[in-house]
C-alpha cells in the first residue's frame, strides 16, 4: 500500500516537469537542493512554511497542493527531511487531494485552471499539458496507479503519522508556529540560516548573553508590566482623567491612545502572550545559530509554554492576547483587521500544530526540567536584590543574566549620587555602613502593633499633649488587618534597594555587599515560606503604611503577585544557616534605646561605630551641646547623668523654693533688679517657671529628661567608638533600671521628659515653636500615630509586667518571651 502511495506521488511529479521515476525520493541530493533554491525555498524553515500553507490551502488550490508534493519530494531527496517525514507529508497531501477531487480528471482540470489563473511559466506550459495527457492516458489504460487503486490503498493504510515533531521536549515548539512552523527537531542552522542576522536586526542582540537576557526579561517583565500597571491605573479614572493622561504621556508612550481605548471599551486587559510567545521564537533562533544548546532552547520554550498555561485555556485566548500586545507595541489598534491565513490555519486546519490545547504541551518531566534551568539562571542572592529593587526600579529586570556586569558610567554616577544625597552614604564609610539600614526593631514594632490590634488592644487615641489627626488614627488602626503578615518586608525591601544601589555605584567593596545580599535572602526565606506570602505581606504593609513622599507601590506589588513570570516566583527560595544583614537588639535594649524618645529620631537598630565623616559631625554636636571632647569626658558625664543629672540641679537649686513662695518672689526680684549675666538670666527664667509651675515642673518627676539625654549621648558615644558594645549595653541597662525606678508607664515618662525639656530650655525666641513641636512629637510617640514616629506603644515600659500579645509569626526580638514559636 505504501508502494502504491509512493508510485502515485512519483506520477504526479511528472506534472512538475520531472522525468518518470519509480520513486519520488530517488532524485540526486544536490540536484534536489538546487531545485529547492530555484523555487525560492532557501532553508528548512522556509520549507516548513510552504508545506504548512500548501497543505492548508483553500479549496480550488490544486497548484499549491501539487507544489507541496514536489517540495516534500525534493526535501526528502536533499536530506532536508527524513525520508519517513517526507512520506508523511505526501500521505497527508494525497489524502487532501483525494478528498477534494472525485477523480483524476477533476484533479487535472483544476490544476490547469489554477495554473492558468496565475499565468503559465514561460516554456513550461506545453510540457505541463503533455504531462496531463500522459497521466490521463495511464488512468484510461489502467496502468500505473489509478485513482481508484490510490483510494483503495489510502483506505487500507492507517491514519497518516503526525507531521510535527513528537518528542515530549519538542512540544513547546508548537507555540512557534505563529511565526514559523517547526518541522524538524532538533534545530540546526539549516532551519534558519539567517537567525544571527535576524537577532541583530530585529532585536539588537549580538551574542549569547544578550539573547538570554532578552528572553529572561520577556519572561519576568517584558512590555506587559508597564501596560498592565497603567491599565490598572486607567481603570480607576473617569474619561476626562484618561484623556488628560493620554495627552501627557503620548510622546514617550505611543501606545497610550490604544491602551486608553482598550480600557474605555471594556476590552480584556490581557496581552502577556505578546511577551511569552516571542520567547519561543528567540529560543529557536538561538538554537539555530548555535548560541544555545538544544536543551537550553527546549527549556526556554517550555518556560514560555508553562507561563502561557497559567494564563490561557485555549488558542483563541492566546491569539487575542498576542494581538492586543501587538496593537500596543505598534501603537495601532489591529483588532478589526482580517485574520491572516496563518491564524486561520492554526485555529481551524485539521493538520495545525495547535490541535493539541496549550495545557497539553508539557508533560511533567519537561516542565520540571524547564523550571529547574530557569531557576538556575536566577539562583544568586543578587537576583533577590534585582527582584526587590525592580518594584521601585523596573529596569533592573534587564540585568538578569549577569547582575554583576559592568554598568555605564552614567548609571554608576546616578547610583552614587543617590547614596550620597538620599542616604548620606559615602565611599569612605565602607560597606559595613549598610548595616545601619537593617532595622529589625522596626519590624518588631509593627508586628507588635498588629498583634495587639487584632486582639482589640489599641494604643491610646489621645494624650496629655494632644491627639493625632483622624487620618493618622485611621492608618494606625488599619494594622489590625495585617497581623498575619510579618512586617520584615517593609523594612527589608528598602534595605535591598539601598544594597542594590550600593552595588551599582561601585563605591564599596563588592564581597561584603554580596554577603549582605546572601543574609537578606536567608532572612526573608525564614520569615516567608514562598514568594506569594512575601508579596502579600509587602502589599498588606504597603497598603497601611503609605509613604507620602513616594508614589504608592501597590499596583507594582499586585502585578508581581498576579504575573506568573515575575522574577519573585522564580527565585532560589532557600536559606542557609540563620543570619541577617545586621544585628538584632534584645527586647530590653530596644526598650532602653527607645527611652531617647523624640529627643532624637526613633532608634530601630543598635548603633555601630561610624565613619570619620559621620564622627566629625557627631563630635561637633557633642562638643557644642555638652562640651565633651574625649571618651573619658563622655564616660564621666554619662556617670554624672546616671547619678545626678539636671534632676539634681532642680532638687538642689529650685525645689526648695516650692516650699516658700515668699522667698521665691524675693529671689526673682533680686535677680531682676541687677544686671543679669547669661547664667543669671537662665536662673531667672527657671525661677519664674518654678513660680508658675510651668508645664508641671514642680509636680512631675523630670528624671526622664536626664534618661533621654543619657541614652542619646550613649548612642553618640557608641557611634564615635568611645563606648564598646559591652559598655554601651551597660549604659542601656542602667537607663532601663533608672526609668523603671522613676516611672510607671510611657505617659508619665513623656510628661517627665516634656517638663524637663521645658524647664531646662535656654532663653530663645523659638521657645514656643520648640515646645509645640516637642508636644506634637510626644503625641505621636504616646499614641503610635504615625506608626513609625516611635516604638513606645509596642513596648512594655521598663519594669512593667508583659501586656502585649504574641505575633502570629516568628519575626520577634531576642528576649521576647511571649512569642508563640
Amino acid at each position: 500500500m505504501i508502494d502504491a502511495l509512493n508510485a502515485w506521488w512519483a506520477q504526479q511529479l511528472v506534472l512538475c516537469d520531472w522525468a518518470f521515476t519509480p520513486h519520488p525520493l530517488a532524485v540526486d541530493a544536490g540536484a534536489a537542493e538546487q531545485r529547492l533554491l530555484q523555487l525560492g525555498i532557501t532553508s528548512r524553515g522556509e520549507l516548513a512554511e510552504q508545506l504548512f500553507h500548501g497543505l492548508g490551502a483553500p479549496a480550488g488550490s490544486a497548484d499549491r497542493l501539487l507544489g507541496a508534493l514536489e517540495w516534500a519530494a525534493l526535501a526528502g531527496a536533499a536530506g532536508w527531511l527524513e525520508a519517513d517525514q517526507a512520506r508523511h507529508w505526501a500521505h497527508h497531501l494525497t489524502r487532501r487531494i483525494t478528498s477534494d477531487y472525485s477523480d483524476l480528471r477533476a484533479w487535472l482540470a483544476d490544476l490547469r485552471r489554477a495554473l492558468g489563473t496565475r499565468g503559465w511559466q514561460s516554456g513550461a506550459d506545453d510540457r505541463f499539458i503533455d504531462a496531463c495527457q500522459a497521466l490521463a492516458k495511464l488512468e484510461t489504460d489502467g496502468e500505473g496507479v489509478t485513482w481508484e487503486s490510490l483510494e483503495y490503498a489510502l483506505a487500507e493504510l492507517p491514519s497518516p503519522a503526525p507531521l510535527w515533531p513528537q518528542q515530549p521536549e519538542a512540544q513547546s515548539w508548537r507555540l512557534c508556529a505563529l511565526f514559523r512552523p517547526i518541522i524538524a527537531y532538533p534545530a540546526s542552522q539549516a532551519d534558519w540560516p539567517e537567525a544571527t542576522e535576524w537577532l541583530a536586526h530585529v532585536w539588537d542582540v549580538h551574542d549569547r548573553d544578550a539573547l538570554l537576557g532578552a528572553m529572561l526579561w520577556l519572561g519576568a517583565q517584558g512590555e506587559r508590566q508597564r501596560w498592565d500597571i497603567e491599565a490598572r491605573e486607567l481603570s480607576s479614572m473617569d474619561n476626562a482623567q484618561r484623556m488628560e493622561w493620554q495627552r501627557s504621556v503620548v510622546e514617550e508612550s505611543p501606545y497610550a491612545p490604544v491602551l486608553n481605548k482598550f480600557v474605555s471599551q471594556g476590552e480584556p486587559l490581557e496581552w502577556a502572550a505578546w511577551d511569552w510567545l516571542r520567547i519561543v521564537e528567540l529560543a529557536w533562533a538561538g538554537a539555530c545559530c548555535g548560541w544555545l544548546s538544544q536543551a537550553e532552547a527546549d527549556d526556554l520554550a517550555a518556560h514560555a509554554a508553562d507561563l502561557i498555561t497559567h494564563r490561557y485555556h485555549d488558542w483563541y485566548a492566546v491569539l487575542n492576547a498576542y494581538g492586543r500586545g501587538e496593537s500596543l507595541f505598534d501603537g495601532l489598534d489591529r483588532r478589526g483587521k482580517t485574520p491572516s491565513e496563518r491564524h486561520q490555519l492554526l485555529l481551524h486546519s485539521a493538520h495545525s500544530p495547535w490541535l493539541r490545547p496549550p495545557g497539553e504541551l508539557l508533560d511533567e518531566a519537561t516542565r520540571k526540567a524547564s523550571q529547574t534551568r530557569i531557576r538556575q539562571w536566577r539562583n544568586t542572592p543578587h537576583h533577590w536584590l534585582l527582584a526587590l529593587a525592580s518594584v521601585r526600579e523596573p529596569d533592573a529586570m534587564l540585568r538578569q543574566i549577569d547582575p554583576s556586569s559592568a554598568l555605564p558610567e552614567e548609571q554608576r554616577a546616578d547610583a552614587a549620587l543617590y547614596l550620597q544625597e538620599s542616604l548620606g552614604l559615602h565611599a569612605d564609610e565602607g560597606a559595613h555602613a549598610l548595616a545601619r539600614y537593617w532595622l529589625p526593631a522596626q519590624a518588631h514594632h509593627l508586628n507588635q502593633l498588629a498583634a495587639d490590634a487584632v486582639h482589640g488592644v489599641l494604643p491610646p487615641s489621645q494624650s496629655w499633649f494632644g491627639q493625632p489627626t483622624l487620618e493618622e488614627l485611621k492608618q494606625r488602626n488599619a494594622v489590625k488587618g495585617v497581623s498575619r503578615h510579618a512586617a520584615t518586608i517593609h523594612m527589608a525591601e528598602k534595605f535591598a534597594f539601598y544594597l542594590h544601589m550600593s552595588l551599582d555605584s561601585g563605591l564599596l567593596d563588592r564581597a561584603p555587599l554580596m554577603a549582605y545580599a546572601s543574609a537578606l535572602r536567608s532572612c526573608l526565606c525564614r520569615f516567608y515560606p514562598n514568594s506569594k506570602r512575601l508579596l502579600e505581606a509587602w502589599f498588606a504593609w504597603e497598603s497601611c503604611l503609605p509613604e507620602p513622599e513616594h508614589a504608592s507601590l501597590i499596583n507594582e506589588i499586585v502585578w508581581h503577585i498576579e504575573d506568573p513570570g515575575s522574577l519573585f516566583h522564580w527565585l532560589d527560595w532557600r536559606h542557609n544557616a540563620w543570619c541577617e544583614p545586621g544585628s538584632r537588639p534584645t527586647l530590653n535594649h530596644f526598650t532602653a534605646m527607645s527611652l531617647v524618645g523624640p529627643l532624637n529620631s526613633a532608634v530601630w537598630s543598635e548603633p555601630q561605630p561610624e565613619s570619620a565623616r559621620e564622627c566629625a559631625e557627631i563630635r561637633e554636636w557633642v562638643d557644642s551641646h555638652y562640651h565633651l571632647n574625649s571618651a573619658g569626658d563622655m564616660q564621666e558625664f554619662l556617670t554624672y547623668m546616671l547619678e545626678a543629672g539636671d534632676r539634681q540641679e532642680y532638687q538642689i537649686n529650685y525645689a526648695p523654693y516650692t516650699l516658700n513662695a515668699e522667698r521665691l518672689d524675693a529671689e526673682i526680684a533680686i535677680v531682676e533688679s541687677g544686671d543679669c549675666s547669661e547664667d543669671d538670666r537662665h536662673h531667672l527664667l527657671r525661677l519664674r517657671r518654678v513660680r508658675d509651675n510651668e508645664d508641671g515642673c514642680n509636680e512631675v518627676d523630670m528624671a526622664a529628661w536626664d534618661i533621654a539625654q543619657l541614652v542619646d549621648l550613649a548612642i553618640a558615644a557608641r557611634q564615635l567608638g568611645w563606648l564598646d558594645s559591652a559598655a554601651f549595653a551597660n549604659v542601656l541597662d542602667s537607663a532601663y533600671q533608672l526609668a523603671a525606678d522613676h516611672y510607671a508607664g510611657w505617659q508619665e515618662y513623656a510628661m517627665g521628659m516634656y517638663a524637663g525639656f521645658s524647664f531646662f530650655m535656654g532663653d530663645t525666641p523659638e521657645r514656643e515653636s520648640f515646645l509645640a513641636g516637642f508636644r506634637q512629637a510626644l503625641v505621636a510617640w504616646v499614641c503610635g500615630a504615625p506608626m513609625l514616629a516611635g516604638p513606645w506603644v509596642s513596648l512594655d515600659f521598663p519594669g512593667n509586667k508583659p501586656r502585649h500579645f504574641a505575633p502570629l509569626h516568628i519575626d520577634t526580638l531576642p528576649g521576647d518571651q511571649r512569642t508563640l514559636h
